[in-house]
This record gives C-alpha cells, structure tokens and sequence, in this order.
C-alpha cells in the first residue's frame, strides 16, 4: 500500500532527500506527520495532478470568501463529509435527491439537519472545478477536499487527502442510514462499538468527535440531558445557560457545540468535555468512560498531538468503501446520477452524433 510522510532514518537515507521531503512539505503549508498512513489501491496524493491540477485551489479559494461571509458554513461542510462516509462509504451518496426507487439518505432523521447551504456549496464548487478542467473531479473527493479545507480555515491543521474516489450509483435506505450514524444520545461504549465496525479504534473515534469544536446544534438533539430531569455530570452553571436557551425538549432553537471557541477548529472541545460542559452524552460520556477518558485529557493539553491524530482519523474515515477506478462514475451532477441526468444524457448522445458524423 502507498504511504505518506513515512519515518525517516538518518541511516539509511541520503541527507539531500530528507531536505527535499522537508522543503516540499513546507511549501505545501501542510503538517508533516512522521508516521505511516496507508492508502487503499485506487487513491493517490497526486491522483489530479495531470487532470486538474488547479481543483484543490479553487476549493479553498472559494471557501475563503464563503466563510469570509459565513464561518459556520465550515461545519456544515465537515459534517456532510462524515455522514457520506459513515453510512455506505465516502461516495458521495448522501448528495444524492430522491429518485423513483425511493426517499434519498438525505430525508432519513439524522440527515434533516445538515445544512440546505453545505449542499449548494459542493455544487458551486462542482460547477467551478468543470469550468476549468471537465467532468474529471468527483463530487466525494469534493466533498472530502472541502471538508480538509473547512478544517484548516477554521484555524485547525491542514493536511493532504489522498483523492481517486469514485461517486456511488446508489444511495442507502432510511433503515441503513439510521443504523450507521449513531444518534447524539448514544454513550462512548455505543459509539466505540459503531466505530470499530469500520475499523476505527478509541483514538479515532474521539479525535473525530472533536470536529464538534465548530458548529450548532438543535435543543432536540441534546434536550434528553435536560428534561425531564437534568443529568447530573453537566456542570451546572452549563445546563442553567442551555435551560435559557431551550426552554423545553422541542424548543426549535441552536446553540454553539463549543462554549469556549465556537467558530475556531482547536482543542476547546475537549477543555470543554473535562469541565463538564460537553453538549451531547456522545461527547461528555468520552470523558466518564475509562476507555476513552485519558485520550481526552491528552488532547486537552496537547493540541498538536490532537490535530495528528485528527488527520490520521479523518484520513481512514475518508477511505471508507470508496469506490476507485471503473467503479461507480464521476458525476456531472452531484445531486443527480448521470443515468436520471437528462442534461448529461443528451451531451452524450450529441458527442456520439458528432464522432459519428467525422467518421
């Protein structure tokens, strides 16, 4: 398998190439992480070099002005890249509008809540990225560059993303949807349990929860820890704040996941989780269980140690049952498969017209 940013050994490496390897890194202004992270067959850190070689800069140079308007359109963006992968693979599946073989992942409960925005965003993105290289780039690698980028120009680590996906041909079922995004209200033991199905251990598991360092949350998704009667780990000056702002368990209002730097991707969330002033059981119960408690006090006083763990998590998320060479395709729409996109099929059939005719 291909690695990245492997160990470097003085012993048996020409000193010119660890300057070369150093000096390219810096350039890239993206962290250096002296471990191994395989890739699957298939992806590549170079993968559009030759095809597109400008799609990573459009991306973040479109979320620069995006976010320049919006930040919290950030989180918005990270947690549509989680809820593609973790429920059939990163595949760009959850872009996907309902069609006449039923309801989309979108319109399954734990998708109502991603941002209308996040999915505009991926298409303006898309439109970009043709403009000037063709049909070439994959709405799941978009999805998974912007997400990267979502991270870093929220203040977190910029990192690279092997790229190669395929988009998927089909989306979940509501039941498949369900069971693959653990809801808010699960404890750490539930949540390692769903994680490690993907071959994602305790480190992984709470590295990825600290992606709740940015965003909002509805008083539904975290209402259980208030009504009828409040838990007793929440510290209580937290729980009286949130009260004010959901005055009942159906309260249609949000709050911030991060009190102490809501808009900033750094290691807050878990300062937050050893105060007590975690939002969901998820992320508070990382702190109560033995299993997962020291990992959170580790990236409370380290953040550079979270923001490489958080790149190797997101790295094997990111690679989850992607679809690579013939498989799948790469879509000329991303909320539309090009087999119910009469646009794309009519420029094919007049391409064909036209080869025809030079013949």
């Amino acid at each position: 398998m291909a690695t990245k940013n492997s160990y470097i050994h003085l012993s048996s490496i020409n000193v010119v190439v660890i300057v070369v390897v150093v000096i390219s890194c810096v350039n890239v202004s993206q962290l250096c992480y002296a471990q191994d992270v395989p890739i699957v067959k298939g992806l590549s850190w170079s993968f559009y070099d030759k095809s597109c070689p400008d799609a990573e800069s459009i991306i973040r140079k479109q979320l620069k002005n995006v976010f320049k308007d919006d930040i919290g359109q950030a989180a918005g963006l990270l947690r549509l890249h989680f809820h593609d992968c973790f429920v059939q693979g990163c595949d760009g599946s959850v872009l996907l509008d309902g069609s006449a073989s039923g309801p989309s992942e979108q319109g399954a409960p734990p998708n109502l809540s991603l941002r209308a925005r996040a999915f505009e965003i991926i298409d303006d993105l898309q439109a970009r990225i043709q403009k000037k290289c063709g049909q070439v780039v994959s709405c799941s690698d978009i999805t998974a560059l912007a997400a990267r980028d979502s991270v870093f120009l929220s203040g977190g680590p910029d990192y690279p993303v092997p790229l190669g996906r395929r988009d998927g041909l089909t989306f979940a079922t509501r039941e498949v949807t369900l069971a693959n995004l653990p809801p808010s209200t699960s404890n750490a033991s539930a949540i390692l349990a769903a994680l490690a199905t993907k071959n994602l251990d305790a480190t992984d598991t709470v590295a990825l929860s600290g992606g709740h360092t940015i965003g909002l949350s509805h008083c539904a998704s975290f209402g259980n820890r208030l009504y009828p009667t409040q838990d007793p780990v929440m510290d209580q000056t937290f729980a009286k704040n949130l009260k004010a702002i959901c005055p009942t368990n159906t309260t249609n209002a949000t709050t911030v996941l991060d009190i102490r730097s809501p808009n900033v991707f750094d290691n807050k969330y878990y300062v937050n989780l050893m105060n007590r002033q975690g939002l969901f059981t998820s992320d508070q119960d990382l702190y109560s269980y033995s299993k997962t408690k020291n990992i959170v006090i580790d990236f409370a006083v380290n953040q550079t140690l979270f923001f490489e763990k958080f790149f190797v998590a997101m790295t094997k998320m990111g690679q989850l049952s992607v679809l690579t060479g013939s498989q799948g395709e790469i879509r000329a729409n991303c909320s539309v498969r090009n087999s119910d996109n009469k646009a794309y099929l009519a420029s094919v059939v007049d391409e064909d017209a036209e080869r025809f005719e030079e013949l």
